[in-house]
């Protein structure tokens, strides 16, 4: 398939726009990690449900399971038990080739370290997912520029990742995960490394693009001034997502 929503609809009943249901679901879900014939269960068997266009902080103390929750929730590490579902399809049932593709184009991922390739400069790098798709450069340059316009960056686009500010290089990842107008974005600890002022310049531009892109926001963080523009706000008590009132409670 050509087209990864097509993989990831399968399973979907028809008038699969029109559905008013969630756009992830994860039912029982289990993951483990074993060491020196330990197991811990950092995720118990919990279920959830995600809607389009929803804000989600997951918030808590290092080592509870956030990232390894995004990270399932991405598609980028399968569970030991459960599924989970995007649009319906069944996301770990795919086969290699369809889940890359998905994604590629249907999930875009920022993470604490920019991962940005030191040899390229930020418009090569913002192309990356659309050459991996297609391999049409024209159509790649064409959406990295607007995409980089568009996170503030018109004057730094030939610039290679040394030669920019720490806010900058998450600025060209957060471009980078975009470019190609992904359903849902996560973003694992996107202003970790980032000084307050310029982390509330990148928070602010996340809920900015929420909003025009009408893309579902995911987002692992220690900060709470980040989970606070959220909607919902998660965080794992013993292997079981609980949903918090407020952000800091």
């Amino acid at each position: 398939m050509d087209n990864p929503q097509t993989a990831i609809q399968a399973d979907t009943a028809a008038g699969g726009a029109e559905n008013p249901g969630p756009m992830i679901v994860g039912e029982n879900v289990v993951k483990r990690f074993e060491s020196n014939e330990t197991c811990i269960e950092v995720l118990t068997g919990v279920s959830f449900e995600v809607y389009r266009g929803e804000t989600i902080a997951v918030v808590g103390a290092s080592g509870i399971g956030k990232s390894t929750f995004l990270q399932i929730v991405g598609a980028l590490d399968p569970p030991d038990r459960g599924h989970l579902y995007m649009e319906g399809g069944n996301v770990y049932a795919m086969e290699e080739a369809a889940l890359a593709r998905l994604r590629n184009e249907y999930v875009g991922f920022v993470f604490q370290f920019h991962h940005l390739l030191p040899e390229f400069d930020a418009l090569e790098n913002t192309m990356m997912p659309v050459l991996i798709r297609s391999n049409d450069r024209k159509s790649a340059r064409k959406k990295a520029e607007a995409m980089l316009v568009r996170v503030g960056l018109e004057n730094r686009i030939h610039h290679r990742p040394a030669e920019l500010s720490g806010g900058e290089q998450q600025r060209v990842a957060i471009a980078r995960a975009l470019v190609l107008k992904p359903s849902l974005l996560i973003a694992d600890e996107p202003t970790g490394n980032l000084d307050e002022k310029t982390s509330d310049r990148i928070h602010e531009l996340l809920a900015s693009l929420n909003r025009e892109l009408d893309m579902t926001l995911i987002v692992g963080t220690h900060n709470m001034r980040l989970a606070s523009l959220m909607a919902r706000k998660l965080t794992i008590r013993d292997g079981q997502i609980v949903e918090l009132s407020q952000a800091g409670e």
